[in-house]
C-alpha cells in the first residue's frame, strides 16, 4: 500500500509597523509585528487567495496540484498563525505563492508579510513550533507588563491562542493522528 506524502507549512502573518501615534507606549517590534488579525479572515478565503495566487504565478500546472491537496488545517487569528496542508512534491509551489502574497485575503485588507516558519512531515511538528512561538509571545508581552508599558489586551489573547494550540494536540493525540515524518 501507497501512502501519501504531505507536507504541513507553519505560517506566520507578519504586519510592518504601522507610524507610531502620539502618546502611545514604546512596544517591543516583535510584538508590533505580530498584530492579531482582526479581518474577518476565514480558513476558506484564505485557501482560495493562495489557490488563485498559485494559479497566477504557475498557470494550469500550478492550479492542477494545488486542488485537491490544498487545505488549512488550523488558522488562528488572535496570533496570526496559520498551518497549510499540501501534497509533498508540490510544497514549493505552495511557498512561492506565500511569498507574493502582500494582504491579507479579504475586502480592504491590511498589508502583510506570510513567513513560512517551519515545513515538516507532520502536523504535530508544527503544532509543536506553533506553540513555542506562541509561549515567546506570552513571555515578551509579560515582560513587557513588568515594565509598565501596557499590553494586556495582547497578552490575553496570547493566552487564548496557546491554550488553544494545547488543546488541538491534546484532540490529535486522543484521535492517534500522530503519524511518521518523511
Amino acid at each position: 500500500m501507497v501512502r501519501i506524502k504531505e507536507r504541513y507549512l507553519l505560517v506566520n502573518i507578519i504586519y510592518p509597523p504601522q507610524t507610531p501615534k502620539s502618546g502611545s507606549a514604546a512596544v517591543p517590534d516583535l510584538l508590533v509585528q505580530h498584530q492579531p488579525t482582526t479581518e474577518n479572515l476565514s480558513a476558506g478565503a484564505l485557501a482560495k487567495a493562495i489557490k488563485d495566487k498559485v494559479a497566477l504565478l504557475f498557470g494550469d500546472y500550478g492550479a492542477g496540484a494545488m486542488e485537491g491537496t490544498l487545505s488549512v488545517k488550523y488558522l488562528s487569528l488572535a496570533t496570526s498563525t496559520v498551518i497549510l496542508r499540501c501534497h509533498r512534491a508540490n510544497y514549493q509551489l505552495l511557498w512561492a505563492a506565500l511569498t507574493f502574497m502582500d494582504r491579507v485575503p479579504v475586502a480592504n485588507g491590511r498589508p502583510c508579510i506570510f513567513r513560512v516558519v517551519r515545513v515538516s512531515g507532520t502536523i504535530r511538528k508544527a503544532e509543536e513550533e506553533a506553540i513555542r512561538q506562541a509561549r515567546k509571545l506570552i513571555l515578551q508581552a509579560k515582560e513587557q507588563q513588568a515594565k509598565g508599558e501596557g499590553g494586556t489586551g495582547f497578552l490575553s489573547m496570547a493566552r487564548e491562542a496557546d491554550q488553544d494550540m494545547a488543546d488541538v494536540m491534546d484532540t490529535m493525540s486522543d484521535d492517534g493522528m500522530d503519524t511518521d515524518d518523511g
